[in-house]
């Protein structure tokens, strides 16, 4: 038997199938791995898409003992079924810069309604697109629900724009908030009724499922833009879409959804939303960072038992 093998998940990029096959056997298979895939192997490569759930972790031999994960989110895994089992578990947390940057893209096209600007011009109804009227960004209050590495970073970005910075979590900051110049709300709600937008960049945990709900997004100011790059079960879609239709919400830019890869089909209709298909972490450069912080958590589990990026 070879003691490396490598159980490798679909959605792997192919260069980096290459760069694994130094660890030993490299197996690439389909979301739901047969048993002829998972015989002895110790390691599983997983990405966000992927989804690892109890009944596969049961599946796993007994010489499993790191599910690799290719994002900074581990929703996907069932963290409880991987530790009883003594399964580790990594991420990697090298996406913060990228998703920042994407954030604040998203947050530009959506009050300024640049997709929907941009349809009438290929449509070639210049006067149509040219009449669509924004809401400015710069001088806005910015509320950012999750202020660890991301949150802060998105943070950064907004003082360029001369936003005031709120920002909601579990914890007060104190040692982020001079630099940034931002204000701890402590409960959620104080932060959506001053916010003119509201950034999610906290992690999908039972506590943080469906947190903008019907009840939430009431609480938002009139008029209010929400922009999601965190996951996309922190929202609750139905909701989201009669807080569109009434008009209370201005607008929505989402980079996650969910029910992903499904989207929502009501939000397709909306000139006020964004809609990407999850590409936060989408550079060349980013994926590259991922893949070898990846390849840096099995050689150090092989090799020392337990990879850098621990989270179970």
């Amino acid at each position: 038997m070879i003691e490396n093998v490598l159980v490798t998940a679909r959605t792997v990029p192919q260069p980096m199938i290459g760069a694994l096959e130094q660890f030993g056997e490299v197996r690439p298979c389909d979301a739901d791995p047969g048993p002829d895939h998972l015989a002895g192997a110790r390691v599983y490569v997983s990405t966000s898409v992927d989804p690892v759930p109890a009944e596969m972790i049961e599946r796993f031999g007994p010489e499993m003992g790191l599910i690799a994960n290719l994002g900074v989110g581990t929703d996907n895994i069932d963290l409880a079924a991987a530790g009883a089992r003594g399964i580790q578990v990594s991420n990697t947390p090298v996406v913060t810069e990228d998703t920042a940057d994407l954030t604040l893209a998203l947050m530009l096209a959506t009050c300024r309604r640049l997709s929907a600007c941009e349809r009438h011009l290929r449509a070639g109804d210049w006067a149509a697109g040219a009449r669509i009227l924004g809401q400015r960004v710069h001088g806005k209050t910015l509320g950012i629900v999750g202020f660890g590495a991301i949150g802060q970073a998105v943070a950064r970005r907004a003082a360029g724009f001369g936003m005031q910075i709120l920002y909601h979590g579990p914890h007060r900051k104190q040692e982020a908030e001079g630099g940034l110049d931002a204000a701890f709300c402590a409960d959620l709600t104080q932060l959506l009724q001053a916010s003119d937008i509201v950034s999610l960049n906290c992690p999908l945990i039972p506590e943080t499922r469906h947190l903008i709900n019907r009840d939430s997004l009431a609480q938002m100011k009139s008029g209010a833009v929400l922009i999601n790059t965190g996951r996309g079960p922190l929202v609750d879609e139905a909701a989201l879409v009669e807080a569109l239709a009434s008009g209370h919400l201005g607008g929505a830019g989402l980079d996650v959804f969910e029910f992903e890869p499904e989207v929502t089909p009501q939000l397709l209709a909306f000139d006020n939303v964004t809609l990407l298909p999850h590409i936060g972490s989408a550079t060349g450069e980013c994926r590259s960072d991922m893949a070898q912080r990846a390849i840096a958590n099995i050689q150090a589990f092989l090799t020392a038992g337990a990879p850098l990026d621990r989270c179970v």
